[in-house]
């Protein structure tokens, strides 16, 4: 029987995971994407300064931002934060037998554990990639008004003329990718634990690592893939 089959979905739990995964986030994915757009500013107007381009300082923020920085380090924070959380908790429920007592009264595991955090996962990671890039274009801003004088209008007027639609869909649909990856390796990993309190922390450990692995690996193919688009 399939995870959405049977009885009527019950919609609670996933938004309950949508608060734990992507809410709960959203400070420390905004810090992370604050200090981004302020390094990146610092470090473009370092060098466009010596060439007398300081101009373009809010292209470079912003296309870095949507194409590359915004997916790749907010889907760094969310499989570090989130995703090895949930191979904690399912891991924990495995080596306590919570998931074989749900079989026993005829409950699928799948689609009471599973399910709501797979599409928790899909929804709030693109959310959160799109929230973050703003905070990161707050962070150039910063650095470009107080630093080099440039005025709010001027910033967002590049920043806006040099970004385009596609870089926006392409970065929302490596979200998409580095989503459907996080999840499915963190449920893997806590629906497999074996050997206890260890093997909680050896299966969370495992998640991350090979999350994050698939995340650079699939970023870099991507990019590639778009790049010759």
């Amino acid at each position: 029987m399939g995870p959405l089959r049977g009885q009527p979905f019950k919609w609670h739990p996933v938004f309950q995971q949508m608060i734990r995964i992507g809410v709960e986030a959203v400070p420390m994915a905004s810090l992370t994407a604050f200090s981004i757009g302020l390094t990146l500013a610092m470090q473009g107007a370092h060098e466009l300064n010596r060439m007398g381009a300081g101009m373009y300082v809010p292209n470079l923020v912003s296309v870095s931002l949507l194409r590359e920085l915004g997916p790749m380090l907010i889907a760094i924070i969310v499989l570090g934060r989130s995703g090895s959380a949930v191979t904690a908790e399912l891991g924990t429920m495995k080596v306590s037998e919570e998931i074989e007592a749900l079989e026993v009264m005829a409950i699928n595991p799948i689609r009471y554990l599973i399910v709501p955090r797979f599409l928790a996962m899909l929804v709030m990671l693109p959310i959160l990639t799109v929230f973050g890039s703003y905070i990161g274009l707050v962070g150039g801003w910063t650095i470009c008004h107080f630093a080099l004088d440039m005025n709010t209008a001027s910033y967002v007027s590049r920043a806006v003329e040099a970004a385009q639609l596609g870089d926006l869909y392409s970065g929302l649909f490596k979200s998409l990718v580095f989503a459907w990856l996080i999840i499915t390796l963190a449920c893997h990993a806590g629906l497999n634990v074996e050997g206890g309190a260890e093997g909680v922390g050896l299966a969370t450990t495992q998640s991350v690592v090979s999350s994050l692995l698939a995340v650079l690996v699939s970023n870099a193919v991507l990019t590639s893939i778009f790049f010759f688009l």
